[in-house]
C-alpha cells in the first residue's frame, strides 16, 4: 500500500505544475500576442496589400494564436527572424532634376508589404533616381520601379520589385496600440552597407511633429532605437513581430544650440504607411482631400501663451481666395475643432482626420470662432 503513495504524489505533483504552467502560459502568452493583434496588412488587386506567405490573415490571427512565455532576448530573436527576410536594401541610382548632371548612387532600406513585391519606403530614398534597384535579405539583387510619393506629407514611397515572385510580406500592425516605454527592433542598412542591422530600444513618445525647413511631418512615433544613415523607410517593430512605423528621420543636434542630441529618432505609424501604400499601389498618388487654408495645431502650451478659447484644434492663420475653405465661409483665427464627428487635437491632426474622407465629399466642420461654436459644410477639393 505504502509503495503507491509516493507515486500517487508524483503524479498529483505533475498534473499541477502542468496546471499552473498552462495558466501562467496562457495568460502571459495570450496578453502578449492578444494586446498586439493589429490591423490586417493584407490586400486586393485593386490595391490592398496582399499578405505573403508567411503572414496568417487578420481574421484567422485571434483562433490562431500561439500561446508562449518569452523571454526579452528570445522574444527579439523571434522578431527578428519573422521580419528580417522581409526587409531590403533599396539602391537609389541618382541623377540631378534637369537629367545632366550624375549625382551618384543612394542607399536606403525598404519593407515588403504586398506578395506581389510591393515595398514601402521613404521618399527621400528614392528621390531623383535614375534607376532602383533592391538587394534581398539573401543577397539577391534585383530590379526595382517606382510606383509613386506621398512627399512632402509622409515621407513615404512605394516601389515595386520588377521580378514576378511571391514574397514574404510584413505584417502591419495597428500603431494606435502603441504606448510610451513598449520595446522595438529598428532593422535596416546601416550606412548603405551593412545589411538588416537590428538595434533595439523603446517608444520614447508619440505624436511628435518634426519640421524639415518649411515641411512639417505629424503624428511621428520617437524610439530611441539608433537609426542610422541607411535605415531610413526601414521597419520599427514590436515584440510581436509587428511592423509599427516606417523609421523617417534622427536628430544628431539641435538647431537653436551646440548640444548633441542622442536617442532621438522618428518613424511615420503604420497606420499613416497603410492608407498611403494602399492609395499609392491603387493610384499611384494619394487623393488628399484640399481645404485651401494654412494653420498651426493647437497645444495647450500654445492656447495658454496667445489666450486662445480651446486647447486643442488646429488654427487657421490664412483661407486661400476661391477654395474650399473660402467658399464655405472659414475665415482667419477661425479654430476647426472637429471634422464630422472627429476630434482634431494632437493626437489626430486635422491633416490626418482629414483623410478619412475623398475629394468632393461635403463634410461639416465645427469651428471655435471668437469662442462659440459654428458650424459649415465644406464640399473638399483634391490636393493637386
Amino acid at each position: 500500500m505504502d509503495s503507491g503513495r509516493p507515486r500517487r504524489q508524483h503524479l498529483l505533483a505533475v498534473l499541477v505544475a502542468s496546471l499552473l504552467c498552462g495558466l501562467v502560459g496562457g495568460a502571459l502568452g495570450g496578453g502578449l500576442t492578444g494586446y498586439y493583434v493589429g490591423r490586417n496588412s493584407s490586400a486586393d488587386e485593386q490595391g490592398a496589400f496582399l499578405p505573403g506567405p508567411n503572414v496568417t490573415p487578420w481574421a484567422q490571427q485571434a483562433t490562431n494564436m500561439v500561446r508562449m512565455v518569452l523571454t526579452e532576448d528570445s522574444a527579439a530573436t523571434e522578431v527578428f527572424s519573422k521580419i528580417g527576410p522581409t526587409v531590403v536594401t533599396v539602391v537609389n541610382r541618382r541623377t540631378s532634376a534637369d537629367g545632366q548632371l550624375n549625382l551618384g548612387t543612394a542607399r536606403g532600406t525598404g519593407v515588403i508589404v504586398d506578395r506581389r513585391g510591393y515595398v514601402i519606403t521613404n521618399e527621400h530614398v528614392v528621390r531623383d533616381n535614375q534607376g532602383i534597384s533592391v538587394i534581398m535579405a539573401n543577397g539577391d539583387k534585383r530590379d526595382a520601379r517606382l510606383i509613386g510619393t506621398d512627399a512632402p506629407f509622409t515621407d513615404l514611397a512605394v516601389i515595386k520589385i520588377e521580378k514576378e515572385d511571391t514574397y514574404d510580406t510584413a505584417e502591419l500592425g495597428d500603431s494606435d496600440y502603441l504606448q510610451p516605454g513598449q520595446w522595438v527592433l529598428a532593422i535596416g542598412s546601416a550606412l548603405g552597407d551593412y545589411r538588416n542591422t537590428v538595434t533595439r530600444g523603446i517608444i520614447s513618445g508619440l505624436h511628435r511633429t518634426l519640421r524639415d525647413g518649411e515641411v512639417v511631418m505629424d503624428d511621428l512615433i520617437q524610439t530611441d532605437a539608433p537609426i542610422n544613415h541607411g535605415n531610413s523607410g526601414g521597419p520599427l517593430v514590436n515584440s510581436v513581430g509587428q511592423v509599427v512605423g516606417i523609421n523617417t528621420a534622427v536628430i544628431r543636434a539641435s538647431d537653436s544650440s551646440l548640444d548633441v542630441a542622442e536617442g532621438i529618432g522618428f518613424a511615420i505609424p503604420s497606420n499613416t504607411a497603410r492608407a498611403v501604400g494602399e492609395q499609392l499601389i491603387r493610384n499611384g498618388k494619394v487623393l488628399r482631400p484640399f481645404l485651401g487654408i494654412s494653420h498651426r495645431q493647437i497645444t495647450p502650451s500654445l492656447a495658454a501663451a496667445n489666450n486662445l478659447p480651446v486647447t486643442n484644434g488646429a488654427y487657421v492663420l490664412s483661407v486661400s481666395p476661391n477654395t474650399p475653405a473660402s467658399r464655405a465661409g472659414i475665415r482667419e483665427k477661425d479654430i476647426i475643432v472637429k471634422i464630422g464627428d472627429d476630434i482634431v487635437d494632437t493626437q489626430r491632426p486635422l491633416l490626418n482626420v482629414l483623410m478619412k474622407y475623398r475629394p468632393q465629399e461635403t463634410v461639416k466642420l465645427t469651428l471655435n470662432r471668437g469662442g462659440k461654436e459654428t458650424q459649415v459644410e465644406v464640399t473638399l477639393g483634391e490636393r493637386q
